[in-house]
């Protein structure tokens, strides 16, 4: 009982280290893909000198702390609203659900949406948006916040992983782009050191 005891321990520690593996292994494929973009001009948002100059995205250290599995509590019946943008006009969006979460042993919850004219598109059916903000804005980060993309879960968990949040395009180029505005009830009131920093030599 014993050696099936300690064979069960190492069987667990070696999935787990599998695991942590897998995880690290997409973070920094997301980090290379984002890089890639930002430098095709025909994808990235800079222009001119900043395109030029731009070689890779300053981030955080990875950090699985900041990649959570959250409950997920879907929106009933939701109301379409319009939520407003860097240029001060609106875009059309549902609130799509809830994910609640912990870190350092504080709950917190964020909202969860969906761009009504994206899924109308085969591509982004599935698709959703989480924007927030965090106590690193307006230093290390961005100081409109940050996003990521999520697609919808099957059951009643979501993971939401903050190595994989980026900044909007607003951050690199306000003339060109219109990016929606953070909503209140995603605004935290704790640092969120993951992800993409960033350095603030756009001219915008």
């Amino acid at each position: 009982m014993k050696k099936l005891s300690f064979l069960f321990v190492i069987f667990s520690l070696f999935l787990n280290a599998q695991t942590k593996k897998e995880n690290i292994d997409a973070i920094r494929k997301f980090q290379k893909e984002l890089d890639a973009e930002y430098l095709n001009p025909k994808e990235s948002p800079l222009r001119g000198d900043n395109l030029t100059n731009f070689k890779k995205h300053p981030f955080f250290p990875i950090d699985l702390k900041y990649r959570v599995t959250a409950k997920f509590i879907k929106t009933e019946d939701p109301v379409p609203f319009e939520l407003p943008t860097s240029s001060g006009k609106f875009q059309s969006y549902q609130e799509f659900g809830t994910a609640e979460f912990e870190i350092d042993g504080k709950q917190y919850a964020l909202k969860i949406y969906q761009n009504l004219r994206l899924i109308k598109m085969e591509k982004y059916k599935d698709h959703l948006f989480l924007p927030f903000r965090d106590e690193t804005n307006g230093k290390e980060t961005y100081g409109g916040g940050k996003y990521m993309d999520l697609s919808i879960p099957k059951g009643d968990e979501i993971v939401l992983d903050f190595n994989r949040s980026y900044q909007p395009f607003c951050a690199y180029n306000a003339y060109d782009y219109n990016c929606p505005i953070v909503p209140e009830a995603n605004k935290l009131p704790v640092r969120i050191e993951a992800g993409v920093m960033y350095d603030d030599v756009y001219h915008h």
